[in-house]
């Protein structure tokens, strides 16, 4: 009989979160959002056009092929680019249940389980997609949103060590945020991935504790590293390389804006934080929390904060 990889992984993941966490923890989900009960995204008209145009099209390609994983992905992954992330779940469950030994529909679930600060199931849905990738080749991610070069910089298995970083900082767990995000740097290959993974690898490392450790790894960066999008966290970077003095933090930040506006802003605010300007990253955090950027990890780090 066939043991599918799919229970197996659950069963350990489930097992490793009862060894860490309290049950009550782990199956209560408290800070989980309810169906429904969170923000729209915030799209201008032009831009919603065009990503409902996108999304009536992946539902097409899906009823031509029901059953097709690449097919329910990008179902799954254009609905929650219009802010439907319980929908776009269900997608994803869906494509789990088809394809169970598929790292793919795990690592997106698992996405859009942080979006929804459900971060133990987050936690259980990307360990189980860097189990199943554990030895194979890696495969570039196709962009759902491409950059200006329409060059995709991050992979299954970066995206996947990325998340449960993500996921692990999130919960405030930073040792094991420092562990996923360095197995994430040794599978960053791209410039850009390499860099924001090290933006979360060297806040996690302070969060942690090991100033020295994150010290050390800022002597490796690159300031000048060539780039294609991912300029906010090398900016952020250059704020520790460049020992920065910012003192009126919400006037150096008035020019940002949209997802950046978060991105850098927690940056920014964890910057000041480790310098011990508490009052002035505590102005960052409440000013990042008025923003409608409410899907964005910096928005997400930000809360995590208070």
């Amino acid at each position: 009989m066939k043991i599918s990889l799919r229970n197996i992984g659950y069963q350990l993941s489930i097992i490793f979160l009862l060894f860490i966490y309290p049950a009550s923890q782990i199956y209560a989900q408290v800070q989980c959002v309810e169906r429904g009960n969170y923000p729209k995204s915030t799209l201008s008209a032009s831009a919603r056009e065009s990503m409902q145009g996108e999304l009536d099209a992946a539902l097409n390609a899906l009823k031509r092929q029901p059953t097709g994983l690449n097919e329910l992905i990008w179902a799954g992954r254009r609905t929650a680019y219009m802010g439907n992330y319980y929908e776009a779940i269900d997608y994803f469950t869906t494509a789990i249940d088809l394809y169970p030994d598929a790292a793919e529909p795990y690592r997106h679930r698992g996405h859009r389980w942080i979006t929804l600060r459900c971060l133990d199931k987050a936690i259980i849905d990307l360990t189980q997609a860097t189990l199943l990738t554990k030895g194979k080749p890696d495969v570039i991610e196709p962009d759902g949103m491409p950059n200006e070069k329409n060059i995709p910089t991050s992979t299954l298995q970066s995206n996947s060590w990325y998340h449960l970083g993500l996921a692990y900082y999130l919960k405030g767990d930073y040792a094991r945020a420092v562990e996923s995000f360095n197995n994430c740097l040794s599978v960053s290959t791209n410039p850009d991935m390499f860099i924001a993974t090290a933006n979360w690898y060297h806040v996690s490392l302070r969060k942690a504790g090991r100033d020295k450790e994150a010290n050390a790894f800022l002597k490796t960066i690159d300031p000048h590293v060539e780039l294609i999008e991912n300029y906010d966290y090398l900016r952020i970077l250059k704020l520790y390389l460049d020992k920065k003095e910012i003192s009126d933090p919400i006037e150096y930040l008035k020019n940002e804006a949209g997802l950046g506006a978060a991105s850098f802003g927690y940056g920014l605010g964890a910057y000041l934080l480790f310098k011990g300007e508490k009052q002035k990253a505590r102005l960052v955090f409440d000013h990042i929390l008025q923003l409608p950027q409410w899907g964005a990890f910096g928005y997400l780090a930000a809360a995590s904060e208070h």
